[in-house]
Formats: structure tokens, C-alpha cells, sequence
């Protein structure tokens, strides 16, 4: 009998306006992206959960403005005077509290971009107050700064986002596969992440692909605790 092989393909992900699903959970946010121009004093933090799509949305914003996007911890070998000649977008800010020297790159490309007439959006788990930096010039800035913020997700979102990042993957999961997770498992984007990470992985080597069974597998391999009070069938 022929088995099928264990072939790991590289996936795209889609960061387009389009692929971005709106929700009541991020339709606030959405809006406030959408509205960049509008941000009060031309800067804006956007903040939520892990996997709740900041850098999706960094990205949709980088595509209508043409905003340049880093990460926090390359801002110390970054070319400053050059990232301020357009609009910016730091990701994970917090990753450089107490790094003396990135704190004052944040805070030179903060005071340049303003002053050339761009605008700045910086991303974080948690809200300014919570990202312990030690520069105190840079915290008042921040501080000061507009806040949009992603929740955690709803019913709708959770299956949406669950299905993009399988159609990332290229992967048609059962039809009953979605709805089963989002009903069983805990309400997060990170655990949707490891559960479609898991399912890539396991899929493979399997004849029947991402079924039902192979998610509730799955599902009670991370969390045993909660498939083990979880019906079998929907």
C-alpha cells in the first residue's frame, strides 16, 4: 500500500486589506488604522493579544501609506535620519525596555518622523504603561500617544482566522474541523496558531488529511484536559 510522504512546504502569509477579517472584536481598531490620518498628533499604538493580528494590520496600513516596518530590536542598527524620511511602524516596543541604546533610537526616530511630517504606529501586547522603559523622555512620549487595541476574538473571528491560517498552509481542512476547535478549545490566537501548527504537522502523514479526528487528537495532546469532557461528534 502507498503511503503518503511526510513533505513539510513552505507556506505565504497573506497580509493583505483583503485578507484581514472584521469582527466586533477589532472593528474599532480596524477603523482607527483605516483613519491614519486622523491619529492625534500623527502617532498611534496598537496593542492586543499574541497572533491577534498587529502585524496583519501593520502591514495593511504599510500598504495604503507606504510605511516602513521594523522590529523593536533592530532599531539600534537601523538607520534612523533615513526610516524618518517616511512613515514608520515599530513592532513589539516592550522587547527593548532597559536596552539603553534602542530606547534612544525609539526615541531620536519618535522626535524625526513628527518632525518631518510622518506619522508613527507602534505595536505591543500591552499598553504603554506596562512596557517598563527606562528612558524617561521616550515613556512621556509614548504615554501620550493614541491606542487602538485588538481583543480577544469572538466566534466568527476565531474560525476566521483559523481558516486563513490553514489556507496559508495550503490546507483544505475538513468542513467540521473548524467549527469542532473553535468550539473545544481555549479562546485564544496563540493556542489557534499551535493547533494549526500541529494539524500541518500530523496532516502529512496521514491518508485522510485534516479531519475531525485528527484535530480532536490533537486538540488532546495540548490540552487533555478539556477534550477529555468533549463530546466526539458535534
Amino acid at each position: 500500500m502507498a503511503r503518503q510522504l511526510k513533505l513539510k512546504l513552505p507556506f505565504r502569509i497573506a497580509l493583505g486589506r483583503g485578507d484581514f477579517y472584521v469582527s466586533r472584536t477589532n472593528a474599532l481598531a480596524t477603523a482607527q488604522i483605516d483613519r491614519w490620518r486622523d491619529w492625534v498628533g500623527r502617532k498611534l499604538v496598537l496593542t492586543g493579544p499574541q497572533g491577534s493580528g498587529k502585524t496583519h494590520l501593520a502591514h495593511v496600513w504599510s500598504s495604503e501609506s507606504g510605511a516602513t516596518i521594523l522590529r523593536s530590536r533592530d532599531l539600534i542598527d537601523a538607520d534612523i535620519p533615513r526610516l524618518a524620511e517616511g512613515h514608520v511602524c515599530v513592532e513589539d516596543v516592550p522587547q527593548i525596555a532597559a536596552n539603553e541604546e534602542a530606547e534612544q533610537a525609539l526615541f531620536h526616530l519618535h522626535n524625526l518622523t513628527l518632525a518631518e511630517g510622518h506619522s508613527l504606529m507602534l505595536t505591543a501586547l500591552t499598553p504603554p504603561s506596562h512596557w517598563q522603559l527606562s528612558l524617561p523622555d521616550l515613556s512621556s512620549r509614548v504615554m501620550g500617544m493614541q491606542m487602538a487595541r485588538l481583543s480577544p476574538p469572538d466566534d466568527d473571528l476565531l474560525s476566521a482566522v483559523m481558516a486563513k491560517m490553514f489556507a496559508d498552509r495550503q490546507i483544505v481542512p475538513a468542513p467540521d474541523v473548524i467549527p469542532y476547535l473553535v468550539r473545544h478549545m481555549p479562546r485564544s490566537f496563540a493556542m489557534a496558531g499551535r493547533l494549526v501548527d500541529a494539524i500541518d504537522d500530523a496532516a502529512l502523514g496521514t491518508p485522510k488529511g485534516a479531519s475531525r479526528l485528527l484535530a480532536r487528537r490533537i486538540l488532546a495532546e495540548l490540552e487533555p484536559q478539556i477534550v477529555d469532557g468533549a463530546p466526539d461528534v458535534i
